[in-house]
């Protein structure tokens, strides 16, 4: 009886994570307003009528497709914070922006473009959500350039999340992935002659 219920809770979580996963994805693509509960739910593979279990409303879906986006950046920050040199953690947020480079050309940044879609709404609030998310990597950023003992380290973040957005935008609007690849390199660049000073101070001392 335990076992049948722990079971029917393990398959709830599932199928909860799947429409997540779903609505992040169908919604990169297709935009907030352009979204089906059914798209979602074809993309879940999840009956239309039991989406309404766990989600009763498409910006509940919407939300749920934020709250994604926010699971995917914490998987991969964790993973970059297990790298020991912060230097080396930023670059890999940027490498791992250029792997993406054939997603931003065809649909942009998946957190941005919702953020701008939904500062076009009235109201529902979701636009602060996104803005939630967008914050986070901002905030993860910014500690990596206080660990490297950059001034400023707040503005550098947003130079750098800056950058992001603006490469993602122009590979969309280009259609073009090889910006990504480009405009990556040179923040590549940029972030080892930030970080270039200290190592060598470091190792002089």
């Amino acid at each position: 009886m335990t076992d049948s219920k722990g079971s029917r809770v393990k398959t709830a979580t599932a199928k909860r994570q799947r429409l997540m996963s779903a609505a992040a994805q169908v919604v990169h693509q297709q935009g907030a307003e352009r979204t089906t509960i059914a798209d979602i739910a074809r993309a879940a593979d999840v009956p239309v009528g039991n989406v309404y279990y766990y989600f009763k409303t498409k910006d509940e879906l919407v939300a749920a497709a934020l709250t994604e986006h926010a699971r995917q950046l914490e998987i991969l920050t964790d993973r970059l914070d297990r790298l020991p040199d912060p230097g080396a953690r930023l670059k890999g947020l940027v490498e791992a922006w250029i792997s993406q480079r054939d997603l931003a050309a065809r649909y942009g940044c998946p957190t941005g473009t919702l953020a701008t879609e939904l500062d076009k709404r009235d109201e529902g609030g979701l636009d602060v959500e996104a803005g939630k998310v967008i914050r986070l990597l901002l905030d993860w950023v910014e500690r990596q350039f206080r660990e490297l003992g950059q001034p400023d380290p707040d503005e550098l973040a947003l130079t750098l999340v800056g950058a992001y957005q603006g490469m993602s935008l122009l590979a969309n609007a280009l259609r073009d992935p090889a910006v990504m690849t480009r405009q990556g390199t040179r923040l590549i660049s940029w972030l080892d002659s930030l970080s270039g000073p200290q190592r060598a101070a470091a190792g002089h001392g």
